[in-house]
């Protein structure tokens, strides 16, 4: 396999053989950037004098056998822009907040340094992270390197697209609808939403339910490894739990006897008929790794999510983007504006609270029985890169659809005490890859690790040499 798509855990391997050292590793994702970059977008700036410097210190750290190693000793690594680094730039897509910097480094910031990591750029982001794709007028376009014409998702979308292109080994994301789930899906990575409170983050977004930061990477123990470094307790947050909780290696042996309920439209969601084959071809690995999958109903609607979802919305993360946007709406992307407004109209948030306990228990219920929950991450097969009108229609098979209602995802982030993991599934007609969410008990992060580790294992697709996009040189759109 070609060095930009190592993943972590065997470049690590190389690292301590001294087969491979963390600058050569460094060259190589600098190189497919350089190659890359063009047509993707996915990167709001390049650290690489800093990184040169850590991945020169941990290649020394290597050649001396009695030094200690990070977990994450030599690995680059790209930051979502919307985690900030003291003394950078911290714009969040908008030029309402361009050239502003930052006092302060997010938690994940300072953790993911303290491992080792070579972290050599910042991903893009839709403005304020408020939309399922990712293009802006600070930023411009991020396109999918599957498919050029259409968006990798949002809002972690830098971060899906880099890492489908081989542009990093690691990278972060953030999720409050779906940003980290979205772009996974459609990038053909995996991508895990903590439950509430596993991971800590920053005000007044570390008290939102609805919010995680989280880990992105191209396999399950990539993954569960960035995820055991940025979890834990932090005196900063008194959301964070204690204490840290520390994933098992992924181990898909493991899920053999494991029992998983399979609801492909979470009630009454419209699927696209390409993306119901590939979550049932998912369904069916899992059977043939020893799990037990019975397919079941939920008595949800897609009107109950979103309502809820907005209301939510409505008391937070609205109210902050007005604020921030003062008198500049005139400065603000379309989809902001459109975020904004149906914030403002939604219910109230005690409203809110009460449709997120009518819908938690459902799924409560099931999983009393259940170890998880399989469904799809997306209901349709793309949306545009440069995605105009924030309420135009998408198609999901043979109706068409506001883009919140393709989103799987949002359901799990209404109940956000869950852990979710996104996985690939296969391939859609269109060349862009789809997704499954296994969606586990409350804090049982360990079993949906275990089930991800054997669906990877028993489809072999992102551990397979030609999974990736054969995007071989950067074109003009």
């Amino acid at each position: 396999m070609e060095l930009h798509y190592l993943t972590a855990s065997a470049a690590r391997d190389l690292f301590v053989s001294r087969e491979l050292s963390p600058v050569e590793l460094l060259d190589a994702v600098v190189a497919r950037t350089q190659l890359m970059e063009p047509s993707i977008n996915a990167l709001t700036e390049q650290m690489l004098d800093e990184a040169y410097g850590a991945a020169r210190l941990s290649e020394a750290r290597f050649a001396k056998s009695d030094q200690g190693h990070g977990p994450l000793e030599g690995i680059p690594l790209l930051l979502k822009e919307e985690q900030p680094i003291a003394g950078r730039t911290s714009e969040e897509g908008s030029l309402t907040e361009r050239g502003t910097i930052a006092t302060t480094s997010h938690p994940i910031v300072d953790r993911i340094y303290n491992a080792g990591a070579v972290v050599h750029g910042r991903t893009t982001t839709p403005e304020f992270c408020c939309a399922p794709y990712t293009h802006s007028k600070l930023w411009g376009v991020t396109r999918n390197p599957w498919n050029l014409e259409l968006t990798p998702g949002g809002s972690s979308g830098g971060s899906g697209a880099a890492l489908a292109a081989g542009e990093s080994i690691l990278a972060t994301g953030s999720d409050i609808g779906g940003s980290i789930r979205i772009p996974s899906s459609f990038c053909g990575i995996v991508g895990f939403k903590p439950p509430f409170g596993r991971v800590p983050g920053m005000a007044p977004f570390n008290q939102d339910t609805y919010c995680a930061d989280g880990p992105m990477g191209r396999s399950v123990a990539d993954v569960a490894l960035l995820q055991n470094v940025i979890a834990g307790p932090h005196a900063t947050d008194q959301a964070s739990l204690r204490p840290a909780y520390v994933l098992p290696t992924p181990n898909g042996a493991l899920a053999a006897g494991m029992s998983v309920a399979l609801c492909v439209n979470l009630g009454d969601y419209s699927v696209d008929p390409a993306i119901e084959a590939n979550t049932r071809a998912a369904a069916d690995a899992l059977r043939s790794a020893g799990v037990i999958v019975d397919e079941v109903s939920l008595p949800w609607t897609r009107n109950q999510v979103i309502e809820a979802a907005w209301a939510h919305f409505g008391g937070i993360m609205g109210p902050f983007i007005t604020e921030i946007a003062g008198a500049n709406s005139d400065l603000l992307m379309p989809y902001t504006l459109d975020f904004a407004k149906r914030a403002a109209q939604a219910d109230s948030f005690a409203e809110g609270l009460v449709y997120e306990a009518a819908l938690y228990e459902p799924l409560g219920r099931l999983l009393e029985k259940y170890d998880a929950l399989l469904c799809p991450t997306l209901a349709t097969q793309g949306m545009a890169a440069d995605f105009a009108d924030p309420a135009g229609l998408i198609d999901v098979g043979s109706e068409q659809v506001n883009w919140i209602e393709s989103a799987l995802t949002v359901p799990f982030n209404v109940v956000g005490r869950v852990p979710v993991l996104s996985v690939p599934s296969g391939i859609a007609p269109n060349g862009v890859p789809t997704g499954v969410q296994i969606v586990g008990r409350s804090y049982d992060d360990a079993t949906v690790f275990t089930l991800g580790a054997a669906l990877e294992r028993t489809l072999a697709l992102t551990t397979s040499d030609n999974w990736w996009p054969n995007l071989v040189a950067a074109t003009s759109i």
